[in-house]
């Protein structure tokens, strides 16, 4: 028995000791280096989980409500020779109804809504859906054509549901976010994805700073929201990326920045108040660097400063590369041009530029894009304004102001005014693409420029 009592004593003495080192030596080194199994909490969401492990509810809820269908009836004129040869002139053509629909997102309790501008181009009538089934006629407030964008207003007899714009710079690669709107009529659709990358250029005339993901879009979508996990509005759907014409893969949206600073000018001037920086030239990479022979590899390099603007008046020069503008990096040009796309005229931006080796802040007011100008072979242009644009009936081209070529100047009368469309193909959409044109062209080499005359009528010339 006493042997007995003696083994038990020296087991428990043992198994203390066991314990006791296992908690001084192991189990503090484990709590030091191992790996926290709980994720951390971002935007109220856990992260580090599949979308099956993420709760997509209270952000649906809450969107779904905001987003509506907006139906866009327009007429057309369709001709038909045989009711010509029948009836005469007046038998050959017809007004034909043409229906389109998309989606828009309320932006305030009284009604009103966003929604792109080619879902209701050309439109006579506009109708608009809630996601309760009640219907409204909307009343066009204003467009951006440039940017895609247009607002709309409806009277309801009730205080709206409405989408709460998020900061979209703060958007980040990988996060998830859902799509919501009205494809193929399919009312209060939802879809997930992450924001697969930002400030995408598509290469379009107008936008060059999409937030781009994999959540699916479909026509119909076009004007829908692009919500973050908290139900916030971080852009505006407006096309996807196809050789079907539907979704395989990709889709891309305007930023809720952007297109809030488009919605408060509108509202409050009637039009886009949209300031200019006043620079061309470049994004760098590897090859373009080793090209210009500088050691940046990132950042916008300046290769012309525009006549008038902000970054002339400023002292921006050929050979700067602007790496942040305030406090935003810059590493593209869409990311350069989405940034002073939330900006307006006379607002002043921090250009943070590399020169000469050494960082350098330069502030720049921005001026009225109307104001800037450029001399292109003797011709110095200005860009159109709302009144041409209208008169003529086009959404682009660069004006010539004066003419400056000695060859030119006895038709400077014939000249002046007229609109210019192209150059060798390209479109002449602003001063800045006409600069970056010209810089890309030897000075003697010849150009074939279209332009609108002051009698509306397309010519052609040869400098």
């Amino acid at each position: 028995m006493k042997r007995l009592s003696s083994l038990f004593l020296v087991s428990l003495l043992s198994g203390a000791t066991t314990l006791g080192a296992y908690k001084l030596f192991i189990e503090k080194d484990f709590g030091k280096n191992s790996i926290v199994t709980e994720a951390p909490s971002y935007y109220g969401k856990t992260v580090g989980m599949g979308a099956e492990n993420i709760d997509f509810t209270a952000a649906a809820d809450k969107s779904i409500h905001t987003v509506v269908h907006v139906k866009n009836v327009s007429t057309r004129t369709v001709y038909n020779p045989i009711m010509e040869f029948f009836y005469g002139s007046r038998g050959g053509s017809q007004q034909q109804e043409q229906v389109g629909t998309g989606s828009g997102v309320i932006i305030s309790e009284d009604g009103y809504i966003v929604t792109n501008n080619h879902v209701i181009k050309d439109a006579s009538d506009l109708e608009v859906t809630l996601n309760n089934k009640k219907v409204y006629k909307a009343k066009l407030i204003g467009t951006d054509s440039k940017m895609d964008i247009a607002l709309l207003k409806i009277d309801a007899d009730e205080k709206l549901p409405y989408s709460t714009f998020a900061d979209s710079d703060q958007v980040k690669i990988g996060e998830w976010v859902l799509a919501v709107g009205n494809p193929y009529n399919l009312t209060s659709t939802v879809t997930a994805g992450i924001v697969s990358a930002k400030a995408r250029n598509l290469d379009t005339n107008g936008i060059q700073s999409f937030i781009q993901t994999d959540a699916a879009v479909n026509p119909g979508n076009s004007g829908g929201a692009l919500v973050n996990t908290r139900g916030e509005l971080i852009g505006i759907n407006t096309m996807i990326s196809s050789p079907t014409g539907s979704y395989t893969g990709y889709s891309f949206a305007i930023p809720s920045n952007i297109t809030r600073k488009i919605i408060e000018d509108i509202m409050e001037f009637g039009n886009v108040q949209r300031g200019v920086l006043g620079v061309v030239g470049n994004e760098l990479n590897g090859p373009t660097s080793k090209e210009l022979g500088i050691k940046q590899t990132q950042g916008y390099y300046v290769s012309s400063v525009i006549k008038n603007s902000g970054a002339e008046k400023a002292g921006l020069k050929k050979g700067d590369v602007i790496v942040k503008l305030d406090n935003q990096a810059i590493s593209t040009y869409p990311e350069l041009t989405g940034y002073i796309s939330t900006k307006r005229p006379n607002d002043k931006v921090q250009v943070t530029v590399i020169r000469d080796g050494k960082n350098q802040v330069i502030p720049v007011n921005l001026v009225k894009n109307d104001v800037i100008n450029t001399d292109f072979k003797g011709l110095e242009l200005e860009n159109i304004d709302a009144s041409d644009k209208k008169k003529f009936k086009i959404d682009y081209g660069v004006k010539i102001k004066e003419v400056n070529n000695d060859r030119l100047k006895p038709y400077e009368n014939e000249l002046s005014g007229n609109i210019i469309l192209t150059i060798d193909g390209a479109k002449a959409t602003d001063i800045e693409t006409v600069t970056k044109l010209a810089d890309d062209k030897d000075e003697n080499q010849s150009v074939n420029i279209e332009m609108i005359n002051k009698m509306g009528q397309i010519i052609r010339i040869i400098i």
